[in-house]
């Protein structure tokens, strides 16, 4: 399960910004649209989506003060596109949530960079993801850490993603069905740990699986919700809230808890 529902600033509206990028998200999306309008026996362009990923970076995330170098890469590298059903593709590099089908959404890109950016990984972490959703966060994390595992409670979309991830060549990233609340003890413990569902309170199981020194990314709350980054410290757990965020709600044991 995945999926960020929309950006909001303290007081929960819309941050102001996003105003002022309103008109260059338009002129991306005219650019979009225009070679949608083609046949639809043509394939729209790879270089079409390149440069909508580029734009992607430039507009969206550099300006937010996504910094890390890794990060800007693998967004400006994985085809979002591809973890988009059909019909919604030409919202795939927009700045917002899109649909993948059984009520979930693909999180906003800055939102993706942003949770994988406090994650701090780099080529020797291993990564617990709880909510495949599409696979989209997952590649992601694929394109910069050692080994992703993750896992998805809806077996469709967790056959659906490990399928496409399949196709396009990750051999880092394992994916299971299940519910993610009680994460992936046998390949505990995890460098880091990223949450793309909100949950009511932090999950133990997931903070007993977090190396010392490890950091977690997790919405939390039901209506109302803060992103945290959870920092694992030899004297216990360090919670940080970063952003008011709104997720799809984590589902399953967490829920009885």
């Amino acid at each position: 399960m995945s999926g960020y529902m929309g950006e909001l600033n303290n007081r929960g509206e819309r941050n102001p910004r996003f105003y002022r990028l309103l008109f260059l998200y338009l002129i991306i999306m005219a650019i979009f649209l225009s070679c949608a309008g083609q046949s639809e026996s043509n394939e729209i362009p790879d270089s079409t989506y390149g440069n909508l990923r580029a734009q992607m970076v430039e507009i969206q995330l550099i300006p937010r003060e996504i910094t890390d170098n890794e990060v800007l890469a693998a967004m400006g590298k994985v085809p979002r596109h591809l973890f988009i059903p059909a019909e919604h593709r030409g919202e795939a590099y927009t700045d917002g949530p899109v649909p993948i089908g059984q009520e979930q959404t693909i999180s906003q890109p800055y939102i993706v960079a942003l949770m994988t950016q406090l994650l701090e990984i780099d080529s020797s972490s291993q990564i617990l993801e709880i909510g495949t959703g599409s696979g989209y966060q997952a590649a992601i994390l694929g394109e910069i850490g050692k080994l992703i595992y993750s896992i998805e409670i809806i077996p469709s979309l967790a056959d659906r993603a490990r399928r496409l991830l399949d196709s396009l060549g990750y051999k880092n990233i394992r994916i299971r069905a299940g519910d993610g609340y009680l994460g992936w003890p046998e390949a505990a413990p995890f460098d880091a740990i990223i949450v793309t569902a909100a949950a009511p309170k932090i999950p133990q199981p997931l903070v007993d699986q977090l190396k010392v020194g490890g950091r977690m990314v997790i919405p939390v709350g039901d209506y109302s919700q803060e992103l945290y980054l959870i920092e694992k410290t030899k004297d216990g757990v360090v919670k940080k809230a970063v952003i008011p965020v709104r997720f799809v709600p984590m589902t399953g044991e967490v829920q009885k808890r």
